[in-house]
């Protein structure tokens, strides 16, 4: 393919993308398939010669786009939402042909420079206190990582990566034997194992799935905090007694505590955890706060919402994903350092071809991620921030709020069900009033039916039904459609 078929062909592509778009109501939100589909309709070994373009163009529709969850569907009411827009649709379309890869400052500048703006833009616009600006004198530095996952283990990472040197540093622990030069074997010694093994993490018990992940892939202990329903949200929540009980028995067990995930925004009820309680808790025992706001952090653009960042001036390291509710695309995870070049030390690993003259003065961001290379992320916040203005994306977001409000209130008054906590940031949590095996038997008559797609949650023995709003074209209408059509297949599971 030469640069005119390209133009010619990729302009067919993007028609195919619009028209994708324009035909989401006339599609399912979950395709009628098994796994193993594919194998009828893909030849198990590539072709020998070219193909034509138009044929390949040609397969897209019946193997691809009839055969995947539509995300964008109006009737997808599952997970969290994931956001697009054609101006992030553009940005990744640029990034794309561009192709840099960028490790380090010079590598891509234009890439490092317009991150740190952009990552800016978002600080300010959700009201981060201004430390974590990379335009500040200060240490603080803003980084777009892949997904929260990543932002949360390099938070873990950072933060044993302080509670090992720290405890080494007041020899706490003693140092190993000092490593003779021709040993062959090399030690690092921020992440030395002998004392990774005593680090003990903190989470709530409704913590996000990749929290664990992350911890159990840093090699250290993990304590879940029971949390209870009350507090201003009514929802789950930590107490300050329930963490600094578990530091008192875990130091007096030997045991390091060195970080606690706070969540901003749980995938089970989007509670939220009191980081304005916890925070001065977390810096009085030296222990590193990270926020993990995923979800709910895009919603603290909307200044009714700022209570999301609130207590924010103890965080350590905080992200959210735009590419939830922002208009932004996947992969966007923005995450933020109050002190960026104590973690580049923790990162840091030299090599000659990755040198360069302006490495004292200039952002290498290969220093606070776990890849080395990166791809261009910042163009689509860039295109979304400026084609769409901070008040249109905020439309957007009080959009989702209202419309799960409106389907809050058609369960509240019908008999057979019950909310579970107060209706949040786009998401009602409900049940039938039955016992957990009816509601299962109802989620999965519900997604077997194919016309909504949700997805359930259990807290402390209860199963329950979870409703996000998730597409930027869902209505009123579509809202009243799930809610009948859960009523038309309740008699069915009853």
């Amino acid at each position: 393919m030469d640069s005119e078929a390209f133009r010619k062909h990729g302009k067919e592509m993007v028609d195919m993308v619009a028209d994708y778009w324009d035909s989401l109501r006339d599609r399912q939100p979950l395709p009628d398939v098994k796994p193993g589909f594919i194998w009828d309709l893909v030849p198990d070994a590539p072709p020998e010669s070219p193909e034509e373009w138009s044929k390949i163009l040609a397969d897209v529709e019946p193997i691809v786009l009839q055969n995947n969850t539509n995300w964008h569907h109006p009737h997808f009411f599952a997970y969290f939402s994931t956001a697009c827009s054609y101006p992030a649709i553009m940005g990744d379309i640029l990034s794309g042909g561009i192709s840099s890869i960028g490790f380090t400052w010079k590598s891509s500048p234009s890439m490092t420079e317009l991150e740190m703006i952009m990552t800016d833009w978002l600080a300010k616009s959700i009201g981060l206190p201004e430390h974590f600006l990379n335009s500040h004198p200060g240490p603080g530095a803003g980084i777009i990582q892949s997904t929260a996952s990543d932002a949360t283990f390099v938070a873990i990472l950072s933060a044993r990566a302080r509670a090992v040197s720290s405890y080494k540093e007041n020899n706490l622990i003693k140092s190993p034997v000092p490593q003779p030069e021709d040993d062959p074997v090399i030690t690092f010694g921020n992440h030395d194992a002998s004392i990774v093994s005593k680090l003990v993490a903190y989470c709530s018990d409704q913590a996000h799935s990749s929290v664990d992940k992350g911890i159990m892939l840093a090699s250290v202990k993990m304590r879940k905090l029971k949390s209870i329903i009350g507090g201003p949200h009514k929802n789950y929540f930590i107490e300050t007694e329930t963490l600094e009980s578990a530091i008192r028995e875990d130091r007096a067990r030997g045991l390091i505590p060195f970080i606690y995930i706070a969540t901003v925004g749980t995938t089970n009820t989007c509670a939220v955890d009191p980081v304005r309680a916890l925070g001065p808790i977390c810096k009085r025992e030296n222990i590193w706060l990270h926020v993990d706001a995923a979800y709910a952090g895009s919603f603290s653009l909307c200044p009714e919402y700022r209570y999301l960042v609130d207590g924010f001036e103890f965080v350590d390291s905080f992200n959210f994903n735009p590419h939830k509710a922002m208009q932004i695309n996947f992969d966007c995870s923005p995450m933020w350092f109050k002190d960026a070049k104590e973690a580049t030390t923790y990162f840091n690993v030299e090599a000659e071809y990755l040198r360069h003259e302006y490495q004292a003065v200039a952002s290498d961001y290969r220093h606070l991620q776990i890849a080395l290379g990166r791809r261009f992320r910042s163009l689509k916040i860039w295109f979304v921030l400026r084609a769409l203005g901070i008040e249109k994306i905020q439309e957007s977001l009080r959009q989702r709020v209202k419309l799960a409000e409106e389907f809050s209130d058609l369960i509240s008054h019908d008999d057979n069900f019950e909310i579970i906590v107060p209706t949040h940031l786009g998401l009602v949590c409900f049940r039938y009033k039955g016992d957990n095996a009816i509601n299962e038997k109802l989620v999965n008559t519900i997604n077997d039916d194919r016309r909504i797609h949700l997805v359930p949650a259990k807290i402390n023995g209860v199963f329950f039904l979870r409703l996000a709003i998730c597409s930027t074209i869902t209505n009123s209408k579509d809202i009243e459609f799930a809610y009948h059509v859960i009523k038309d297949l309740l008699p069915k599971v009853l």
